[in-house]
């Protein structure tokens, strides 16, 4: 079955439904007549989410969502209008609400996004594969696993959750497009003692799969064997040293700070509001050679990746920094038309009750020439940062501070002890020019990371290979 068949039986055959996709089209064309874009956006989407701490089920939430999201857009003005509800009345309500800013129209509609067939995940719903129980006893499982791998764990902390996205997009040319959207999670934390000291690690996985991927014994037992390495390395760990050194970023997850510091200045809108470090430097250098970064929205299986974006346009892979050249920004498709370039299929809104905006999909740096252990050995004295906590980041200055969950000294070439409290310090655009070399071991996270932008979150991807960069403040916790 297609999925604009399978999302008509969701949104206008269900028994409650009094609303057709006739007059859907209809009151669509008539919301968005003399208008420059817009959307009538539909969305089911089923959740779960089940927590277990220290051997018992802390919480369980199950979820189901139904409604539409209408918006019109006349120049810069957009008129957005929601409900939890599939009625005639209520999107006649939507209708009268988001023409109020008709005014300053161009009077034409943009052309429509092109149809794709491409299908960049499973159309299995992760939600339904499992019953309550057996979920319970996977935790349960992981807490057991967890306790007898290390007579030091104390706490054990796991969560499952999944959901079931599906998607329609009506155009007032009558152009539909749709999704099915699987997402599922994995995570744990475990906590471990020795002579009085207490230290957690923690380790995440997920994708757009099947909840039966995410619970083969091969994928939990990995999850919590690296989350009580963390925690045990940090048992051992001294305190971080503080000031201007060479830093070398892990592959992976690692690439958060790409993302942060660099990949929300490269989004349309705050370039188009020059609100970004980087606006007014397309096709300037404003990396150092070597550094090639894409937004890459087709990777199969991705926490990230979109088959269509919320606004009906097929993902693709943008190129937005080519060996140091700024090439291209993340478009939507009003900050695209506005700036008079191609949108790039990263339309996306947290659900029917937000309205769409430019957001990254999968960002990744790309791989360069040097081995792991060669980049290392450059490092007289040096921080190597695996893991990333939180961070701060200021998209108008571009000014960054994150917080490595595990890192380690590197003393003559060689990794030292691990050290804890270690921040990075600076801002996106300058730290890029001080890459001096890219590693040839280009790795994409596990699948934990969601984005927020304007109130809104959306499930994102991150990759990039081992960085040396030169020059990096760390701010640290040891005494001088």
């Amino acid at each position: 079955m297609s999925h604009l068949d399978a999302t008509d039986t969701l949104f206008f055959a269900r028994a409650e439904a009094t609303l057709d996709r006739d007059a859907s089209a209809a009151l669509t064309r008539a919301a968005l007549d003399g208008m420059d874009d817009g959307e009538l956006f539909l969305e089911y989407r089923e959740s779960e989410a089940l927590a277990l701490e220290d051997g018992r089920i802390r919480s369980a939430a199950f979820d189901t969502t139904l409604g539409f999201g209408l918006r019109a857009v006349s120049g810069e003005a957009v008129g957005y209008a929601h409900a939890g509800e599939l009625t005639e009345a209520a999107l006649k309500r939507a209708v009268e609400t988001v023409r109020g800013v008709k005014a300053g129209q161009g009077g034409s509609m943009d052309v429509a996004p092109r149809a794709t067939n491409a299908r960049l995940y499973s159309d299995a719903n992760p939600v339904a594969a499992l019953d309550f129980a057996a979920k319970a006893r996977l935790l349960a499982e992981i807490d057991a696993y967890a306790r007898g791998k290390d007579h030091r764990v104390a706490q054990v902390m796991a969560s499952l959750t999944g959901e079931w996205q599906a998607v329609q997009i009506i155009r007032a040319d009558g152009v539909r497009a749709a999704d099915v959207r699987p997402l599922v999670r994995l995570n744990v934390a475990v906590v471990v003692e020795q002579g009085g000291r207490r230290e957690t690690g923690s380790y995440g996985t997920g994708g757009r799969f099947d909840a039966a991927r995410l619970i083969a014994p091969g994928t939990w037992r990995h999850a919590v064997d690296e989350a009580l390495r963390q925690a045990v390395v940090n048992l051992d760990s001294v305190a971080a040293p503080a000031g201007e050194m060479e830093v070398v970023l892990g592959p992976g997850w690692p690439g958060i700070l790409l993302h942060e510091a660099i990949g929300h200045g490269l989004e349309g809108d705050f370039n188009r509001k020059r609100t970004s470090a980087f606006a007014g430097l397309l096709g300037q250098r404003i990396a150092a050679s070597g550094v090639t970064v894409v937004d890459d929205g087709t990777l199969p299986d991705r926490r990230g990746s979109i088959t269509i974006d919320d606004e009906g346009t097929p993902s693709g892979r943008a190129v937005l920094i080519e060996n140091g050249i700024l090439t291209g920004f993340i478009q939507d498709r009003q900050n695209a038309r506005l700036m008079g370039v191609s949108p790039t299929g990263n339309g996306r809104r947290q659900s029917y009750a937000h309205a769409p905006m430019p957001r990254m999909t999968n960002t990744v740096m790309l791989a360069g020439d040097h081995a792991p252990d060669e980049i290392i050995a450059s490092v007289d004295r040096g921080l190597y940062a695996v893991n990333f906590g939180g961070g701060q980041v200021d998209i108008t200055s571009g000014k960054f501070v994150f917080s490595a969950s595990e890192a380690y000294l590197i003393e003559n070439g060689r990794l030292g002890a691990p050290v804890k409290g270690a921040t990075l310090i600076g801002n996106g655009p300058d730290a890029l020019t001080k890459v001096t070399m890219v590693g040839n071991d280009l790795a994409l996270d596990p699948g934990i990371g969601t984005c927020g932008k304007n109130g809104q979150g959306v499930p994102v991807g991150v990759g990039q290979p081992t960085l040396k960069l030169r020059g990096l403040t760390v701010g640290g916790t040891a005494r001088g």
